[in-house]
């Protein structure tokens, strides 16, 4: 399960399927060396996402829905 406390770098590693959420989301991240330090969370915050909804469809496409 993706927590919003997980860094963005732990979640691409684990679930590498969920890549394509990320990139919708337009939380690029990932392609910097904050992901191995940035909680989700925070990104999410800090791109003014709506971390829920976020969490909610990374969940879905990491358990394979």
């Amino acid at each position: 399960m993706i927590t919003r406390e997980m860094t963005i770098g732990a979640i691409l590693r684990k679930y590498p399927e969920t890549l394509p959420v990320f990139e919708r989301y337009r939380l690029d991240c990932y392609e910097c060396q904050i992901a191995d330090i940035e909680e989700l969370g925070h990104g999410a915050q800090v791109h003014h996402l709506d971390v829920d909804a976020l969490l909610a469809e990374l969940n879905r496409v990491a358990k394979g829905s």
